[in-house]
């Protein structure tokens, strides 16, 4: 199951809905999602780890309330360390009401990272990932809209939600097993039940043709000379029309030249080369790449992005964080490597050896582990 499956349903009749102005809700088996951050998960964060701010927020009846009022300072080899989580500060807050926030879960928290590099990749955007913990019956923020696309899904007790649409505001009970996607701008507030709430926000931030095409045209705009407008034109105006003309002509004729394909691919490579490094294991791999064998069992490691690119005679394989390049006569097993999500040295169609030469490549890469 993808990661868009998984919070969404059949991802094609998701991706024909996404980014309307509806909401869209779907059930799955509760334990795939609280597996990625039970209240036991969120018990250990809160009280049996260094958690910092801005790691961890506090909110209550619509406003944030103070890092002082739940944070310590400490020091670790002599050194002062600030934003500390205090546990028992926080469970006084929160047992008076409060909502603890999780913020940027992605970064820290492994089922959350591989689910946030896996939708990532499936859809070609950058997301995030927090989570609310709120008392029974609390609610920890106002009615808002957020700035991006935001899926919700609940992993223990049970939130109302009060959703603004075009037709008024609608409720909805979110329980274990429910995911809900928000387009962005949608008004929306939530309160915890009877019971304490835990829910999970995934947040896409969406890349957009406005954006695209901003930075496609910017290196044409770079070339506008920056001199100053002419004196008086505010009494003559046609100082500037006719310039003005000119200049939007040569500006027309540039951006009708320029190449489409290359500027998709520096969005391709922009987007790409921005994501973080994805190598949970990675310690694993190097202990173990002595051994690889042709009939060691590898699998592609998830939310890993592999792209060719030709380039005549070699291949330029962006990996996220990276690139290699290789002879072109090597696509046909990187290929295979993207076909599959398990494979030995021994499924690849080159010799032997040059498997696994590729095979350990691409294992030091961080795009295949060890199985």
């Amino acid at each position: 199951m993808s990661a868009l499956d998984l919070l969404s349903g059949d991802a094609q009749t998701f991706l024909a809905k996404v980014w309307a102005s509806r909401v869209h809700v779907h059930r799955t088996d509760p334990e795939d999602l609280v597996g990625l951050l039970s209240l036991d998960d969120a018990d250990h964060l809160l009280t049996s780890t260094a958690i910092r701010t801005p790691s961890v927020r506090l909110a209550q009846d619509g406003a944030v309330l103070p890092e002082s009022s739940y944070t310590r300072s400490a020091t670790l080899a002599g050194k002062s360390l600030t934003g500390l989580v205090d546990g028992r500060k926080a469970l006084d807050l929160f047992r008076d009401g409060a909502t603890v926030v999780f913020q940027g879960l992605h970064r820290y928290w492994p089922p959350l990272t591989r689910l946030v590099a896996e939708l990532e990749v499936e859809l070609g955007h950058p997301c995030q990932a927090n989570a609310y913990l709120t008392p029974p019956g609390a609610q920890g923020f106002a009615v808002h809209a957020d700035s991006h696309d935001v899926f919700v899904f609940q992993t223990a007790g049970s939130k109302l939600w009060e959703v603004h649409g075009q037709d008024g505001p609608e409720e909805l009970l979110l329980e274990p097993g429910l995911s809900m996607y928000l387009p962005t701008g949608t008004p929306h507030a939530a309160r915890a039940q009877q019971t304490v709430s835990l829910h999970v926000t995934v947040g896409i931030n969406q890349l957009t043709w406005r954006g695209l095409v901003e930075r496609t045209i910017k290196p044409v705009l770079a070339q506008v000379p920056d001199e100053h407008l002419p004196a008086g034109y505010l009494e003559d105006p046609g100082r500037l029309a006719g310039p003005l003309a000119d200049r939007l002509a040569a500006l027309a004729e540039a951006v009708r030249a320029l190449d489409t394909d290359a500027a998709v691919e520096a969005e391709v490579r922009r987007f790409l080369t921005s994501r973080p490094p994805r190598l949970p294991g990675g310690l694993h791999d190097v202990l173990g790449l002595a051994d690889l064998a042709v009939d060691t069992r590898l699998r592609r490691r998830p939310g890993h992005p592999c792209v060719l690119l030709d380039r005549g005679d070699r291949v330029e394989v962006l990996l996220g964080d990276r690139t290699m390049t290789v002879p072109a006569w090597i696509r046909p097993a990187l290929e295979e490597v993207r076909a599959r999500a398990e494979l030995t040295p021994a499924d690849l169609p080159l010799d032997a050896a040059s498997n696994l030469v590729l095979c350990r490549r691409l294992v030091r890469e961080g795009l295949l582990e060890l199985a």
